[in-house]
């Protein structure tokens, strides 16, 4: 290309600048039109007619960047995916059945998905193109069979629609992991990923922390608690959502620089109240798990003291947590109702469902199909149990397949990270994030939180990374200087 500098000093006119002005003038026109038609919609109280036109503008914006820069695309999702739900048509849906298919069609969290997959499949088939072969693992493998499985029992099922869109969810997942598999070939691109699953934690808390202040508190109400559900629909995918990021927080804690361990250590202090909060049993129990898993392998006694001390402030200073779990000694079993004996009504639920199976042992009855199937219209609250149902035999194994390659993945990347690097960090956490996991899912509905799911798959993307041998930098960097040793600022 020639030169656009004129002799005399001046700059030629590009000849791309008229396009360039055109589209630019064209994207603001299409947002003030956007913006009015919103503004009315809103004064008219339609939340559908406000929020798909923006969700619009959002996806050819985002859209744009997903084809010129992937890489910034994919951390724009994790950055702001846990904030998506707020912006949510259909309204809660976990755990019964409705009609609401349609609209939970056109929630944006579900054409961010859609978005997701098309842009990931074209980068992906480019990146194939240019290199010859993809970056892969076994975990990596046992996601796309669970993916497979799930797609082919929605094929089958009774409902193909709300199966087909749990499917898609379910895919979504799936991708993200091969995606940030090619995205983390060196540690500086694993911190950037970790910084931007990180930088949704800051938006989730932050939103949280100043509707609070402000007296309106973002929670639910089920039966006799209030419950904080921060960005999401639901408190239990919050909880969820906290258990995840606080248990890989503390495994990489004490790698970082001072100046990450003042945020971070602020974050991870809220997200325990947060989590205490949303009186999810289930994530507060996995939490305390995985923690303990990290405070073992960082063989940190003070963590556990501190663990213990944060349980007996938690009972003592927030009475609903106590009588939340005061509940499970409690005789009568509470029938699908939001407060209660809940563990006793899913035994009972259990033995009523897995019969659910009879009818498609091989591929199942479909995802998400239990809660149209069965009497009481709720899904399975056990993830290994809901593998078999809905996805047969076939889709069983292959997902404790994927269970025993996340608890071997860590294993590994903790057997080959270098000590006192973030790298022993990293599979430290993901480790204990991979036995909540585990020990989660026996009862409760953790694949449904495909939100959370998102940041426990770019977890276990980093510790894969970890796990084959990480570089310290691009190919062809100078080698840098060994580090000192890391402080032992919890441990």
């Amino acid at each position: 290309m020639g030169d656009p500098t004129l002799p005399g000093g001046g700059r030629r006119r590009s000849t791309g600048d008229a396009p360039g002005r055109l589209l630019t003038g064209a994207a603001a026109l299409l947002c003030a039109v956007v913006a009015v038609g919103a503004g009315l919609a809103a004064s008219g109280g339609g939340r559908v007619g406000m929020v798909l036109p923006l969700v619009v503008v959002a996806g050819l914006l985002v859209g744009l960047l997903a084809l010129t820069r992937f890489s910034a695309y994919v951390m724009l999702m994790l950055a702001v995916r846990s904030c998506v739900d707020l912006f949510k048509l259909s309204g809660p849906t976990a755990g019964r059945a409705d009609g609401a298919a349609a609209t939970r069609t056109m929630d944006p969290s579900t054409i961010l998905a859609v978005l997701f997959l098309l842009a990931a499949g074209l980068w992906l088939a480019a990146q194939l193109r240019q290199r010859g072969r993809l970056r892969g693992s076994p975990l990596g493998v046992a996601l796309l069979l669970v993916g497979a499985t799930s797609l082919v029992s929605a094929l089958g099922a009774a409902q193909p629609a709300p199966s087909a869109l749990e499917a898609l969810r379910i895919g979504t997942v799936v991708v993200m992991f091969v995606v940030l598999e090619q995205l983390m070939p060196d540690l500086p691109a694993v911190r950037r990923i970790l910084l931007a699953a990180y930088a949704s934690l800051v938006l989730a808390i932050g939103y949280t922390v100043v509707l609070s202040l402000f007296g309106h508190p973002p929670a639910e109400v089920k039966g006799d608690f209030t419950r904080i559900s921060g960005p999401f629909s639901q408190s239990t995918t919050f909880g969820r959502y906290l258990m995840f990021m606080v248990i890989f927080g503390f495994g990489v804690y004490r790698y970082l620089d001072r100046r990450f361990r003042v945020g971070l250590g602020a974050l991870l202090a809220a997200s325990l109240l947060f989590l205490l909060l949303t009186n999810t049993r289930s994530a507060i129990l996995g939490a305390a798990l995985g923690l303990v898993v990290v405070a073992v392998l960082h063989r940190s006694r003070r963590m556990l003291v501190a663990l213990c001390l944060v349980a007996v402030a938690g009972v003592a200073l927030l009475p609903s947590v106590a009588q939340r779990f005061g509940q499970l000694a409690d005789s009568t079993a509470v029938g699908g109702g939001p407060t209660g004996n809940t563990l006793a009504w899913r035994v009972g639920y259990w033995s009523e469902i897995v019969s659910l199976a009879n009818r498609n042992p091989v591929t199942g009855i479909g995802p998400n199909m239990t809660k149209f199937e069965a009497d009481e219209a709720k899904k399975p609250h056990n993830d290994f149990l809901r593998a078999y149902v809905e996805t047969g035999l076939l889709g069983l194994l292959a997902y404790l397949a994927m269970m025993a390659l996340c608890l071997h993945t860590g294993l590994t990347a903790l057997r080959r990270a270098p000590p006192g690097t973030l790298g022993r960090g990293i599979a430290v956490g993901f480790l204990g994030c991979a036995v909540a996991f585990v020990g989660v899912s026996a009862a409760s509905n953790v694949i449904s939180n495909v939100v959370t799911l998102w940041y426990f798959a770019a977890f276990a993307a980093a510790a894969s990374a970890v796990a084959r041998g990480l570089p310290a930098g691009p190919p062809g960097a100078p080698a840098p200087a060994v580090p000192a040793p890391a402080g032992r600022s919890i441990g």
